[in-house]
């Protein structure tokens, strides 16, 4: 069984993941973490809990979600995987992050790629990857169907929906996604998000006010 830790890092109040199992083999989604105090916060229930750290994805490559990109790569020597569609995305952080309060922004580059249907795995676990545009041109994200949730960054939140107005983004597109992956999950899937609390795939099929069918 999956177990999920979340962190809220930055001044955009991301939410980081931890995923991990009784293996104690783990991976890391969307560190947000930036200054001194959050790399510690992160570094530290990984060592308490004795986690061995397999992988580092990035459900999309904004900024908020790819600050602690560096250190973690840095720290526990893995690679990065995102969707090829999303290196454009994450090549840009550089030129616009002291813009945006984050002088000391290092940048990295993706080593591999994930794709619509690929399994990521680690420890006795596997996760199913959706290929979700419309909030950034190459954001993921990732199912368990035996633990019933999924970590979607920031396409679905409760009551809302992931912002179309930055580069790539697409309204349209973003609601297609919402219908045509994320709404075909069951209902009582547990949908962890990108900022804020978690949701259900029931809940917002009928009450979120963009996107709900029912």
């Amino acid at each position: 069984m999956i177990k999920v830790k979340s962190f809220t890092f930055n001044p955009f109040q991301e939410n980081t993941y931890v995923l991990y199992d009784e293996t104690k083999f783990c991976i890391i989604i969307d560190p947000g973490c930036y200054d001194p105090a959050e790399k510690e916060e992160l570094k530290r229930f990984v060592s308490d809990n004795s986690l061995v750290v397999d992988k580092l994805i990035n459900t999309h490559c904004h900024i908020d979600h790819v600050l602690g990109n560096k250190f973690v790569m840095d720290t526990y020597g893995v690679e990065l995987y995102i969707h090829k569609n999303d290196a454009e995305t994450l090549r840009a952080v550089a030129s616009y992050a002291a813009n945006y309060g984050f002088p000391h922004f290092e940048q990295t580059k993706e080593t591999q790629y994930l794709n619509e249907g690929d399994a990521v795995t680690f420890g006795n676990s596997t996760l199913e990857i959706l290929y979700v545009p419309g909030h950034a041109p190459g954001h993921v994200a990732l199912v368990s169907h035996a633990d019933k949730f999924c970590i979607n960054g920031d396409v679905l939140f409760k009551g809302s929906i992931g912002r179309t107005d930055l580069p790539g983004g697409d309204f349209d597109t973003l609601i297609k996604s919402i219908h045509d992956k994320m709404f075909l999950l069951p209902d009582d899937t547990l949908v962890y998000c990108g900022h804020g609390p978690t949701t259900t795939i029931g809940e917002e099929k009928v009450s979120n006010p963009f996107c709900a069918i029912a």
